[in-house]
């Protein structure tokens, strides 16, 4: 090994990691409490010691070279081997400690506190770092190991994955009380194609379910309306611009306060589950294997969680 290798201190990869994740020095200072000048002058003092340049600048974006990306690499191993020591050393003292870097795709965001609650109760010294994204990121986390475990549905299929489904994720057809549709005893997806459907953005896991369903069943909206949020495209349906199809347990509130109402389509709920998923062969930390541990063994907690966001649904077969 190079012995200017063995003078790269973990302050200097600290901050590495926040100009990676920021893709700005002015953005890493801030949340690394620093100025500006200090943190360039730390990544130049890294990039003498790697011996190449790190970031470079095309037009006014902020990229990562071929020796960031690899030692980018190398950091995120070396930071997690920290923690892995850290929660050792407390599982060795009798308690579990550490945080679990968990990524949940944005319609299992309402759910998962809840859910890491139940486990803090068991294991009251761990802490979460909770990163929201869709199921186009959610994928590519998946494929550079980023997290400690994801949860997501739709688990790719074209990846070598460990998972373990753990609860339904039921897609219905919402609209708000004053439609046309939301006094009908029962109702086909044909029915709801005159009206604007509200759809996620591109990359969206249940926006991809929804479409695939719907093509499937021949259902084809003359209008849709692309909204970028969930929390957008639910207060757009309360707004009346139009019918959507999302998880139960994204709109448990909504359709428990009687701003939204749940359509009688046949043809749903479209059921997909939930899954907490990790690469497979990876090495767990003590706390992310206690988490799955607790998702595995578990299910009459998950179960009952899973009521309080059922809400009064309506009874159809399933398909």
């Amino acid at each position: 090994m190079r012995r200017s290798l063995m003078r790269i201190t973990l302050r200097q990869l600290q901050i590495f990691r926040a100009v990676c994740e920021s893709r700005s020095y002015s953005r890493a200072a801030e949340e690394m409490a620093l100025t500006q000048p200090a943190v360039s002058l730390q990544i130049r003092q890294l990039e003498e010691l790697v011996g190449q340049p790190l970031f470079e600048y095309l037009g006014k974006k902020l990229y990562l070279t071929d020796a960031a990306e690899a030692l980018q690499r190398a950091s995120t191993d070396i930071f997690g081997r920290l923690d892995s020591l850290d929660m050792q050393l407390s599982d060795l003292r009798g308690s579990l400690q550490g945080q679990l870097n968990l990524a949940v795709e944005s319609s299992a965001k309402y759910i998962t506190p809840h859910l890491f609650a139940a486990f803090k109760r068991q294991h009251p010294d761990v802490s979460l770092q909770l990163l929201v994204v869709n199921h186009a990121q959610a994928v590519k986390r998946l494929s550079v190991s980023r997290d400690d475990l994801l949860i997501m549905s739709q688990v790719p299929t074209d990846m070598d994955l460990e998972f373990l489904p753990f609860l339904d994720n039921p897609i219905i057809a919402v609209a708000p009380p004053g439609h046309p549709l939301s006094h009908a005893a029962e109702l086909s997806l044909q029915d709801l194609t005159p009206y604007p459907l509200l759809v996620r953005e591109p990359g969206s896991g249940t926006r991809k379910a929804s479409e695939d369903y719907l093509r499937q069943k021949r259902a084809h909206f003359a209008q849709t309306i692309q909204v970028a949020s969930l929390d957008a495209l639910c207060e757009g349906v309360v707004a009346g611009l139009g019918v959507a199809l999302l998880p139960r347990h994204a709109v448990h509130l909504e359709l428990a306060s009687g701003l939204l109402r749940e359509l009688p389509v046949v043809e749903l709920p479209l059921y997909r589950s939930w899954c907490v998923v990790h690469p497979r062969g990876k090495r767990l930390s003590p706390v992310a294997q206690a988490f799955f541990t607790f998702i595995r063994e578990e299910r009459s907690q998950i179960s009952a969680l899973a009521t309080r966001f059922a809400g009064t649904p309506l009874h159809h077969d399933r398909y």
